[in-house]
This record gives structure tokens, C-alpha cells and sequence, in this order.
């Protein structure tokens, strides 16, 4: 049996279909299956006793993925979502070609991509410069953190910026580790709820400066041209020299034009990112599309201390960059804006005006880049995509490395880690129907398993 069926077989709890009966008929009884410890291989990073690898990652990264996209253009999904208006979908089957080649788990990995900006917040003066400093300074250092990590929380939602394929659901027990010693983190997460479907995360430092963990529980829901996913959960980052924790939740992401048209997607909501230790706040405004399409894109917030005096204004899009600004020079600016009408009013081109018969939302032209204010410091901008990232599901390159699977890595992978599904890497390789069916398979599994559970009473229990 190879390790992509030991993989499948692990998360189910059940035998493949072409298995040579070599497991007892224990793997069928899923209080047995709990006996499996995904971590049982091999850790020492060896490979065939010869070659040393870092664990749980490569040190140098692939740039592209084995092939290009399938095409969307001839399917449509109205025949499965014309039933589940204002419905939840966790529980609806999508065909496979929404897809994209990554588990959801991979896809909160992610966050870590702008881990730079958290080596930032950990970077300021340690607790006891701080005390023996002045008032102004220490609120200095505070700030720089929490701009830091607000910069953060944006930038973890930027790798979504025009990736409107599906992550894969994860399947119970599903695992994903990843060691980057080149950006100084590890991370795990696992699948620890189908219904509802909960991910759970945990991260940490490599000097022991930071943890980051937390749990999402995506609520999408079919609006007819649209599908809407809710985040659920709350995100938290904790600076262990600095004795500080922040928590936050993300905006909602909106994907436009599921049935006809081209897709498009928009973030939108408040996220509060609160300091607990000193009772900060960033609040941040994921702005809406607009009629005319205005703010798509834009975010505008402030940082505030506990007494609610704000410190700084922020602004930027979530799609390419963030700044941030003293509060007095943005209401200035803001102020000369309205007055002396600088920038011309936008028109409303006849492409984005819509009647409500329409078939499809057409995406706003994109509007000017982010105007910048004088005396605005910068906190982040988006890295540039691969060449061919078009043809790689809009993927960024940190995305492209996730689930590449080198010789040796089945040594030091769990058997329950995405990269050892079957069906998302025949989608990487380029295989659909391949793929289609080891997806149905693998989620039939899945429920057989739930009603084995069932039937013997056992609860499921997260490693």
C-alpha cells in the first residue's frame, strides 16, 4: 500500500478499495483507528539513512505547479446551487473543477506568508527598555507593534486576492505540519469537527518569540450570484517577550458570479484587533464594492489607546498595500479633498451599470492605486505573483510550495497530511477525473465513517 493509501485510509478508518487485506479488520472500527498515532514515522529528517532534509519542508521551493489550470468556462453550478439560496453549503458536494489543488488547511497557512511583519512587533524594545524609557516612547513602541500586527491580520487575507477556486474540505483528522527554518516558524493544523467544520491552527517561533494560533469555522451561504463566506473563530497572536496578546477576527469574503460571468471577489466587515495586555485597539473598515465599484478593495481604520484617543489613521487596499498616518494630517487631507475637488469624480462606466435583470455582476474596473497622503508612513505591501500565476490558480508563490512533495518527505509526513491526498494531487498533476473520483470516494469514506461512529457510539477525539 503506498503512503498516498495509507493516508486516506488513516483519516477514514477504513481500507482502500484496492487494499491486499494486509490490516486486520480492526482499521474498520473507528475506536480503533484512534490507536494510530500520525506521528509514529520516522523524525530524524533521514532519507534512506543517507540524506538529510529539513523537517516537514524543503530548502529550496518550487516555483511552479506540475501543470497549468483546467479551464471553468464550460461548467456551471446552478443545477446543484439553484436549491440552497440562503442555505449553508458545508454540507453540498461542489464538482471538483471549483476546486483549487490546496486542503483548507494549507490555505490558513497562508497567514504565515508576511511573517516578517510579526518578527516586526517582536523586534521592539523588551519589557524592562520600555519601563525604564519615557511615557511618549513606550507608547511609541506599543504602537509600532500594533501597526505591525495590523499590517498582519490585512495582509494574511491578500493571498486572496483573485483566488476564487475552492480550497479542498479538509477530511476529519486531516493534518498539515510545516517547518520553515529560512522564515523562522513551525505550524500544524488539523481538522477537529466535520459538522460544523472546524479548523484548528498552532504556530509558533523558532527563537520562542511568538505564538499564533486559533480556530475558523467558515459559514458560506448561496445568495444567488453570489456565495458568501462568514468567518467564525477568533484568531490570536501572542508576543512572548513582550507579555502581549492579540486577537481578531477576519472580514467576510464575498465570491461574485458563481452561476454565469467571471468570478470576482471582495472582502468586507470590521475587524478589531484588541492589545489585552494594554487595551489598544486597531479598528479596521473592509470596505464594500459600491455601486460604482469606489472602494472596492479599500481599507480605512485607526488605532486607538484604552481611553479611545486615536493614535494613527490606516489605510491602504487589502489587494496591494497599507499606510498609516498621524489622524489630524488625514482629516486635513480629507477635508482639501472634498473642497477642491483634486481628484475627478468617477463616472459610472456603462459596464458596471446593471439593471437588476442582468445575468451577471460585472467586477468594477479596478481604480487608481492607493492614494498616498504626505508624511504617511508605509506598514506592508503584496508580494509580487510568479510570471505564470494565472495558469497556477492565481496562486502566490508561497502558495505554490505548500504541497510539494519531494522524495523522502513520506519519512517525516504524518499519514494524515494533505500533501498525501490523492485527490488534490491529481488535481495538482493535472489528472480530473482522476481526481473527481478519489474526491467522491474519499468523502463517501468519510461518511461511512460517521455512521460507523455512530452506530458504536464513539466520539471523535483530536489528536
Amino acid at each position: 500500500m503506498n503512503s498516498e493509501e495509507e493516508f486516506y485510509d488513516a483519516v477514514t478508518g477504513f481500507d482502500s478499495d484496492n487494499s491486499s487485506g494486509e490490516f486486520s479488520e480492526a482499521n474498520h472500527k473507528v475506536a480503533e483507528m484512534l490507536d494510530l498515532d500520525p506521528h509514529q514515522s520516522n523524525r530524524t529528517g533521514k532519507h534512506n539513512g543517507e540524506t538529510e532534509i529539513q523537517e516537514n519542508g524543503i530548502k529550496r521551493h518550487r516555483t511552479s505547479l506540475p501543470a497549468p489550470m483546467f479551464s471553468r468556462s464550460d461548467f456551471s453550478v446552478w443545477s446543484i446551487l439553484k436549491k440552497c439560496i440562503g442555505l449553508e453549503l458545508s454540507k453540498i458536494t461542489m464538482p471538483i473543477v471549483f476546486n483549487e489543488p490546496l486542503s483548507f488547511l494549507q490555505r490558513i497557512t497562508e497567514y504565515m506568508e508576511h511573517i516578517y511583519l510579526i518578527n516586526k512587533a517582536c523586534s521592539q524594545a523588551d519589557p524592562l527598555e520600555r519601563m525604564q524609557a519615557s511615557p511618549s516612547y513606550q507608547l511609541l513602541c506599543v504602537l509600532i507593534s500594533l501597526q505591525a500586527v495590523a499590517a498582519f491580520a490585512v495582509s494574511a487575507v491578500a493571498s486572496q486576492w483573485e483566488r476564487t477556486g475552492k480550497p479542498f474540505n479538509p477530511l476529519l483528522g486531516e493534518t498539515y505540519e510545516l517547518t520553515r527554518e529560512d522564515l523562522g516558524f513551525r505550524f500544524i493544523s488539523e481538522q477537529v469537527s466535520h459538522h460544523p467544520p472546524i479548523s484548528a491552527f498552532y504556530s509558533e517561533g523558532l527563537n520562542k518569540d511568538f505564538i499564533f494560533h486559533g480556530s475558523i469555522y467558515p459559514k458560506l451561504k448561496f445568495w444567488g450570484k453570489s456565495i458568501e463566506a462568514e468567518p467564525r473563530g477568533t484568531i490570536t497572536l501572542e508576543l512572548l517577550k513582550h507579555n502581549e496578546a492579540y486577537t481578531w477576527t477576519n472580514p467576510t469574503c464575498c465570491v461574485h458570479n458563481v452561476i454565469i460571468g467571471k468570478l470576482w471577489l471582495e472582502q468586507y466587515g470590521t475587524v478589531e484587533i484588541v492589545n489585552h495586555s494594554t487595551g489598544d485597539k486597531c479598528v479596521l473598515n473592509f470596505k464594500p464594492c459600491g455601486l460604482f465599484g469606489k472602494e472596492l478593495h479599500r481599507v480605512e481604520g485607526y488605532i486607538q489607546d484604552k481611553n479611545r484617543k486615536k493614535l494613527c489613521v490606516i489605510y491602504g487596499k487589502w489587494t496591494e498595500c497599507l499606510w498609516c498616518t498621524d489622524p489630524t494630517t488625514y482629516e486635513t487631507y480629507k477635508k482639501n479633498e472634498k473642497r477642491g475637488g483634486e481628484q475627478k469624480k468617477l463616472k459610472p462606466s456603462e459596464d458596471v451599470i446593471k439593471s437588476e435583470n442582468d445575468e451577471a455582476d460585472d467586477m468594477p474596473e479596478v481604480q487608481e492605486t492607493v492614494q498616498f497622503i504626505p508624511g504617511s508612513k508605509l506598514l506592508w505591501r503584496i508580494n509580487c505573483r510568479p510570471p505564470n500565476s494565472s495558469q497556477m490558480y492565481n496562486f502566490t508563490s508561497f502558495a505554490v510550495s505548500l504541497n510539494e512533495l519531494e522524495k523522502g518527505m513520506e519519512a517525516i509526513l504524518a499519514p494524515t497530511d494533505c500533501r498525501l491526498r490523492p485527490d488534490i494531487r491529481n488535481m495538482e498533476n493535472g489528472n480530473m477525473d482522476m481526481a473527481s473520483k478519489e474526491k467522491e470516494r474519499l468523502e463517501e469514506k468519510q461518511r461511512a465513517a460517521r455512521k460507523e461512529r455512530a452506530k458504536d457510539e464513539v466520539e471523535w477525539q483530536t489528536r
